[in-house]
């Protein structure tokens, strides 16, 4: 019997179909769960959804859905009841780089889209599908995860990024809220703060930034994406039940040099 076998299981990955979340979701797929992704760009969903498919015996969907929109979260959480049933996992990962200014040049705007994306994003999807575990819990049917993708710039400082870096702190602060105020329905949250990628948003970062990295982190690496496979997977299991209002740093020792 496979320990971390997620057969049935429906697990929803916010920003799923690039990045971060499809690594995760990769790993999802492979232990069987049924995964719906939530994202943007209809394109990326659609070469998501062919990716993960042949990947497990559990169903793939991709819905269009902008988490700063809490009337796209509801309509995305509908289809996913409408067509799976229930939804027993939830990845708030969908989130963005900021707007790269610094303390001086905040504006406004860029503070507020950074955080409509990062932390409201992840609240409002969080309201929408407590709400239905909730629903669940008081019918007998107990449990849910919640896992956040959060930054090791939310306990590090890093030049021109205090939106993102307050973004992802506040984000830290609602796992530890989240996971205090629902553990008397089963369910548990946890955040991932995550070092050093390579990403599409990495990517439009200075060369240099990379170099900086790769100095500084003791593992003298960026993170690979095929070891979050298994980290998801654990976090999404049924072994991962008593582990509740982390913060965990996945940054190969970064926040410790």
């Amino acid at each position: 019997m496979d320990m971390f076998d997620l057969t049935g299981r429906v697990a929803i990955i916010t920003g799923g179909n690039g990045g971060l979340g499809l690594a995760m979701a990769r790993g999802l797929a492979r232990a069987g769960a049924h995964v719906v992704i939530w994202a943007r760009n209809a394109q990326k969903n659609a070469a998501a959804v062919q990716e993960l498919a042949p990947l497990g015996k559990g169903d793939v969907l991709a819905l269009t859905c902008d988490v700063a929109d809490e009337a796209a979260i509801a309509a995305a959480l509908e289809q996913t009841l409408g067509a799976l049933g229930r939804v027993d996992i939830c990845f708030a990962n969908a989130g963005i780089s900021g707007a790269g200014t610094a303390i001086p040049d905040i504006t406004a705007a860029g503070w507020d889209h950074t955080m409509a994306v990062n932390t409201r994003g992840a609240a409002l999807v969080y309201k929408h599908v407590t709400g239905h575990m909730i629903a669940r819990a008081k019918q007998g049917d107990a449990g849910g995860k919640l896992i956040a993708t959060s930054s090791g710039q939310s306990i590090m400082g890093v030049n021109r990024s205090s939106d993102y870096a307050a973004s992802k702190a506040a984000l830290n602060g609602l796992t530890r809220a989240a996971a205090f105020e629902l553990a008397r329905y089963g369910i548990t949250a946890n955040a991932l703060l995550f070092g050093y990628y390579e990403t599409d948003i990495t990517a439009k970062a200075d060369p240099k930034f990379a170099e900086w990295m790769s100095r500084r982190i003791p593992l003298r690496r960026p993170g690979d994406h095929a070891g979050l496979e298994g980290l998801a997977v654990f976090l999404a299991s049924a072994h991962s039940d008593y582990i509740t209002g982390q913060c965990l740093p996945v940054d190969g020792g970064l926040s410790i040099s």
